[in-house]
Parts: structure tokens; sequence; C-alpha cells
């Protein structure tokens, strides 16, 4: 494909404006810098500007992750008419205010997860982008463990009927990050930035990937959410870090106003139950989501620590031979590997970020609304606060009721 070729009906490269230049930064600048170099995309993408409030800081990120230029203030940057999408990985307590403005600016809007901070700001968001593709102008959550191959095909084969009718499914994603009681109050850790804890930060995740391989929503919830440190050590000066080791002095001491570990039940559309937990205090796990789905004619099984894998349980092969078989997800007629390596060669976290970039560039080129949809973002915020809701009512099921779009 050349370059004039892939510059499509736009007839210049789609120019993307990153705000934020945390972790999820660097995630994220993977994915725009690798896509369109593995993949044939069917309009070109520029990495324009990051913006970011530390000028010398968001000028190094821009020099180190292939940024063409760096800014500090973000709505200058989205009224520029040389940006055509806006890529949002700021803290929660941000996103409603800087989606709704690039989405009214006519911008193609990508927005990290969780969707926003509370229902309220999630629903503002979801009615602006419905606005919004009434003109063209499309938005995406970026949940993207959907885009692991393994996860793909795993929704793939339940589409199939290759577990049958859905009874149980279990999901998880278990931290340790946060056991050490020195590690300081980071913003993930103030409910004014983040919007909750686990809870959000992971467990939106479980959440999510439960609906996507199902093709169900999660209709009610009981549970319980907990803060096992209450207070943490301030950093002294600088960004609080998130890694131990960081150096850095502390003075004092800080609320830790969000949960740690948050476990909870929720029944699906059908009446099947569901087993969630979401925690940053599970001691030895590192990054460990996983799920399984368990149904009349088999079970899935999908574990990120171990990501090129499926494990497939067929409940209909004969007894003698039943057992959980190893999939190895790396062949070419499996969702997106086909552009990268040959089979048995490996991919690994980042390459999701890079399988985000394809899906929301060729809807955007299609014209048509890219998944998660913000509406899907929405139906996860709601499932978030109604599990704080049941934990407020000593575990009482709280049933999550569908809303009526408003102002669309």
């Amino acid at each position: 494909m050349t370059l004039r070729q892939a510059q499509g009906r736009q007839g210049r490269p789609l120019r993307v404006a990153m705000i934020g230049y945390g972790f999820m930064g660097a995630a994220h600048s993977v994915g725009w810098r690798q896509a369109p170099r593995v993949f044939a995309l069917p309009e070109a993408v520029e990495m324009a500007v990051v913006v970011g409030r530390n000028a010398e800081a968001v000028r190094d990120a821009a020099a180190q992750w292939g940024w063409q230029e760096s800014a500090t203030d973000w709505r200058e940057v989205i009224a520029r008419d040389d940006i055509d999408i806006v890529d949002i990985v700021t803290p929660g307590d941000s996103h409603a205010e800087i989606a709704i403005a690039a989405l009214e600016a006519g911008k193609h809007v990508l927005c990290e997860k969780p969707l926003a901070n509370t229902v309220e700001e999630a629903e503002a968001m979801a009615d602006a982008a419905s606005r919004a593709a009434a003109r063209g102008v499309r938005s995406m959550v970026g949940f993207t463990y959907r885009r692991v191959p393994a996860v793909t095909f795993l929704r793939d084969l339940i589409a199939q009927g290759a577990v049958g009718t859905i009874a149980q499914v279990r999901a998880a994603y278990r931290q340790d990050w946060l056991v050490d009681p020195a590690m300081p109050l980071a913003w993930r850790l103030q409910k004014e930035h983040a919007g909750s804890g686990a809870l959000g930060d992971i467990g939106a995740h479980i959440i999510d990937m439960t609906q996507f391989v199902t093709g169900l929503s999660v209709d009610a919830v009981s549970g319980v959410v907990d803060t096992i440190v209450t207070q943490r050590p301030l950093a002294d000066a600088g960004p609080m870090s998130l890694a131990k080791g960081s150096g850095e002095s502390t003075t004092g001491y800080g609320e830790v106003t969000v949960d740690d570990v948050a476990i909870f039940t929720g029944r699906l559309s059908t009446g099947a139950l569901v087993s969630f937990e979401a925690t940053r205090f599970a001691t030895g796990r590192k990054n460990d989501l996983s799920i399984e789905v368990s149904g009349d004619k088999g079970a899935l099984r999908f574990d990120l620590e171990d990501l090129n894998t499926l494990w497939f349980y067929d409940r209909t092969a004969p007894e003698a031979t039943q057992g959980f078989t190893r999939i190895l997800v790396t062949e070419a007629q499996h969702p997106y590997v086909g552009a990268w390596w040959p089979a048995g060669h490996m991919l690994g976290y980042e390459h999701g970020f890079s399988h985000q970039v394809v899906d929301l560039v060729t809807a955007i080129a299609e014209g048509t609304d890219p998944h998660p949809s913000f509406d899907e973002g929405l139906s996860v915020q709601r499932v978030l606060a109604a599990v704080e809701e049941s934990s407020a009512n000593d575990s009482a099921w709280v049933r999550i009721s569908a809303r009526q779009p408003a102002n669309r």
C-alpha cells in the first residue's frame, strides 16, 4: 500500500493528539507507532502532538515516544484544524470535560477506561458521542484486553456455540502492587481523581470482558468493597510513583479514599451467575486477569499471564478423552495475528494497543461506529456504581436498569 493510497478520503494522514503521558501514554504511543507499520491501515496516521501540564516532562515524552511536538494546553490543541483524533489517557476526573469538548469540536475520540468517574459523567459523554456520531464523528473506549487475540477468539468460539448455554462465569483481576503499606499516595488512590480504586481501575476490565465474550449484560450485582491500607505516605515532590524503589522521600500521610479490593457477584441477562474479584492486594499476583466461562457443552478459560493461550474443555468429546485442551492462539487465522509473526512466535501486552488503533482507524475510514462504544463504557460505569451501592447497603442486590438515551 502506498502512502497516497493510505491517505484515503482526506488527502492527508489522520493526525493524532494524545492528552496525557503517563504509563498509558507510553502504551498508547506504542500502538500508534506500530500499527501503521505492521497493518495495512485504510488511512495513514501521524503522531502529531502529546499534551501534558509539565512542559519539560511532556517534551521529553514526545521525543522518547515519537510524537512530532508537545504542548501544555489541551483546549488549544483540540481547537486546531490539523488534529483529527484525540486520545485521552489522563486520570478519570478529566475524561468527561476533554472528551465532550473534543467531540463537539468534531474530533474522533479514543478514551481510556473506565469511561468516567461517575455515571452522570458517563451519561453526558455517551450523549455527546451519539450527537457527534450523527455528524460522522467516532468515539471508542480503551478496553484494550478485548483485543488480545486469545480473548477475541474466545468470544468468537462462544458465539459459535462452543460452550453451549452459559451456566456460570468466573472473572478476576488480581495485582499486588499495593501490598506494601509504604507505597506512596498516588492519584489512583484518591477518589477525586480516580473515581474508585481496584473496582474501577481493574474491575472495569473484567466487567467489560464478561459482557464482551458472553454477549450478555450484567443486570444485577451484590458485593463488597474494602480499603485495607487507609493511610499512605505523601510524596514530597514530583509525580507520585506507582513503582517500588522510586527513591522519593515522603513527609506525612494522606487518606486513601478508594477501595483496595472489590468482590462481587453478578447476574447476567439470562440469569446465569458471575463471580467477580478485583484486588490490588493479591500477594504474588502481578497482572493476573482471568476468565472462565462454563456451559452445558464445554468451557473456555483465559489468563492474561499466559496471554497467547486458551484452554478449551469439550464436554461433547468421548469421556475417555475429555479434558482441558491447550490452544496456542498464534496462527494466522486467529484474530489480528496474521499481520505479525509466524505461528508460535508470541505476542505481548503491547500488541493490544496496536490492534486498538487498527479497529479505530478502520471504523473512521469505513464510517462505522467502533466498539467498545461510549454506550458500552457507560454500561460498565453503571455496574461499578451498583457495586458501590450494594457494598454501602450490606451487600444487598442492586438491579441495573436500562437508561433511556437523552438529547441524542
